[in-house]
């Protein structure tokens, strides 16, 4: 990083360096995960970083990964931990060959790193709206301003269907809870500043919309929720939700919950790894 340009391609991205940040490129091939193309390109300031670490890939390969702070990227802050590591954007995979090189620029990188701790606002710029997309039981869609959910016949609940499609101005939120859609109960919910408690099930939560296979993909739903998130923050305090963060559940609630669980295995829509997984974190919510 001796000068401003340098570039470093690696597997389905290039990381050009600058004086005060890293523009990372996505490349739009067929191997690149969806997600990355959909971004297609990002600047990163260095003051949004924490670390640069190098380390061994595979099939003779290496990674180098620049760490963002904590709170300084809405995309990162919306996933939650959630993301594949595949779909990372702040992985580049390198051919082995290049290692020496690799670690020059993260050594460069790191002497640059002056930030320490959360960042008491995004650095990164947000997937600008508009943004839309199609979950399993309604259609969302966010204009910059106000959030709209409408509502399919076909999936969405009878308490959703008694609600009503339904619109939320950004500055009633205080927060946007995205659980990804390649796991069981992936949803995205809105958190509303006057709302005490939204009921356990986004199925049943006007303001939530619920994912289901082919429905809500993470390039389509996780850039929408990065874009409410931002524009929340942009307005006021943002409400911390870890997405392992769940309120209790009645026991009751929680024998049904494991009971469907086990029938949709039985049908074989859950392998056994999900239903172990998922059964052992309701069981957990006693």
């Amino acid at each position: 990083m001796s000068r401003m340009g340098d570039v470093l391609a690696g597997f389905h991205a290039t990381w050009e360096f600058e004086s005060d940040s890293v523009l990372i490129r996505y490349e739009r091939g067929i191997r690149t995960p969806k997600l990355l193309q959909v971004l297609g390109e990002r600047r990163i300031p260095l003051r949004a970083l924490a670390d640069v670490t190098l380390t061994p890939g595979r099939r003779g390969t290496v990674v180098l990964r620049a760490e963002p702070r904590p709170g300084a990227d809405p995309l990162m802050e919306a996933a939650a931990g959630q993301l594949k590591e595949a779909c990372d954007p702040y992985r580049l995979v390198l051919p082995a060959e290049r290692e020496t090189l690799a670690e020059y620029y993260a050594d460069e990188l790191r002497a640059r790193l002056t930030e320490e701790g959360p960042a008491e606002r995004h650095l990164v710029a947000a997937p600008e709206p508009p943004r839309q997309f199609k979950a399993y039981d309604g259609k969302a869609s966010f204009d910059g301003a106000s959030v709209f959910f409408r509502w399919f016949w076909t999936g969405a609940s009878s308490a959703k269907w008694k609600a009503g499609d339904q619109t939320f101005a950004v500055t009633d939120l205080i927060g946007v809870e995205w659980r990804s859609p390649e796991v069981f109960e992936g949803h995205l919910r809105l958190l509303r500043r006057d709302e005490a408690a939204s009921p356990a099930q986004a199925d049943q939560d006007p303001a939530a919309v619920v994912f289901g296979l082919g429905y809500g993909p993470v390039h389509e739903s996780l850039p929408f929720a990065a874009a409410v998130l931002a524009a929340v923050r942009e307005r006021g305090p943002v409400a911390a939700v870890p997405v392992a963060a769940v309120s209790r559940r009645d026991p009751a609630d929680i024998a049904e919950r494991i009971r469907h669980l086990g029938e949709l295995h039985q049908a074989g829509l859950v392998t056994d790894e999900e239903f172990s997984a998922k059964k052992a974190e309701l069981l957990a919510e006693l």
